[in-house]
């Protein structure tokens, strides 16, 4: 079923910019419109505005109905001179951008505008304050990813958005767009633990395998429950206590990936819900021939191991196997369980 929503936001409302809107933006700020209780312009590669001024916009949740937005309704600008007025920006750009991102911000936006980062990995919202202070930098996790089907930008895994300790009037804009939403003071073990969880992109990226096929083949499995261990080992030489992920200790995680499949289904359905069509970001930068996040994601726990006198030969491996991948220019390599494992240097 679709629903339009052609009715125009109302006077007076939250001005909320979206930089960089690829997948998340424009699912958040699709959603935005929706209610409609905030005005959103959004900022991105000039691809998406023509598709966008084609087509209009389409969102849906993965439980939910889909809603269609038409291009009249959708204010889609390539520069960051268009976010002048925004009281909010969600900078939506990958993490090897960050710096770029903040430079363009720091130069168009007014004083104390807020701006959260809707970005994977840890170091975004710092890069961010040290470029941008004189404006309000808001950590956030974002932790379901969005898939296109036919068009439609859908959420194709449950959970929040868990932002630090926002304006009431942006909490009201995302809960209007019924964006699940968490409210935090401080993020710096959740986005710990974000990174953990994350460490499958690299997975679903090299094997060109989906989030619900990774849970359910035990050879991928073991290849996720061998970058998840060796993370959270690294973590705890560094000192760093990641927060639990839906209520369950951390280090569940690689015991329950090591389970038979049947029990495994039985504990990740109470988990997480999963869209069939659900793949991970990395995979969808591999598949477009752009740069992936893995120095943030899989290299942030290498890093840290150099830094703290250890070592992470399992997410080296990953992500020498993405560099290849990326100079590759084909896509994902699509490894067997088996193969990745061997390539990882599991024996």
């Amino acid at each position: 079923m679709t629903v339009h929503h052609p009715t125009a936001s109302p006077q007076g409302a939250l001005r909320i910019g979206i930089f960089g809107a690829g997948s998340i933006g424009l699912y958040v700020g699709g959603r935005l419109l929706v209610a409609p209780s905030a005005e959103v312009v959004f900022v991105g590669r000039p691809r998406l505005r023509d598709e966008i001024a084609r087509a209009g916009l389409a969102v849906q949740d993965f439980d939910g109905p889909r809603a269609a937005i038409p291009a009249e309704r959708v204010r889609f600008e390539t520069e960051a001179s268009a976010l002048r007025e925004c009281d909010v920006v969600l900078c939506c750009v990958k993490s090897q951008h960050s710096e770029e991102a903040g430079r363009s911000l720091a130069a168009v936006l007014k004083p104390g505008t807020i701006v959260v980062s809707l970005q994977n990995g840890v170091r975004n919202p710092a890069t961010l304050r040290a470029l941008m202070p004189q404006q309000k930098v808001l950590a956030s996790i974002v932790s379901w990813n969005v898939v296109v089907v036919d068009g439609t930008y859908r959420r194709a895994t449950s959970g929040p958005l868990i932002i630090e300790t926002p304006p009431d009037a942006l909490a009201a804009a995302f809960r209007a767009g019924e964006i699940p939403l968490q409210i935090h003071a401080e993020l710096a073990a959740e986005q710990w633990t974000k990174l953990i969880v994350n460490l499958n992109n690299a997975i679903s990226a090299l094997s060109d395998a989906g989030t619900a096929t990774l849970l359910v083949d035990a050879g991928y499995r073991r290849c996720i429950a061998a970058v998840v261990a060796e993370g959270l080992r690294v973590l705890k030489a560094a000192g760093i206590k990641p927060a639990k992920w839906n209520g369950l200790p951390l280090g569940a995680m690689p015991v329950v990936l090591g389970l038979p499949t049947f029990l495994v289904k039985l504990i990740t359905r109470r988990q997480l819900r999963v869209d069939p069509a659900a793949r991970s970001s990395m995979w969808q930068d591999l598949d477009a021939r752009r740069t992936t996040e893995i120095d943030y994601l899989n290299g942030e726990i290498v890093s840290l191991a150099a830094k703290h006198g250890t070592t992470a030969p399992f997410n080296e491996r990953i992500v020498a196997l993405i560099r290849e991948a990326e100079k590759a220019n084909v896509g994902s390599p699509k490894l067997s369980p088996d193969a990745l494992w061997r390539a990882m240097g599991g024996v």
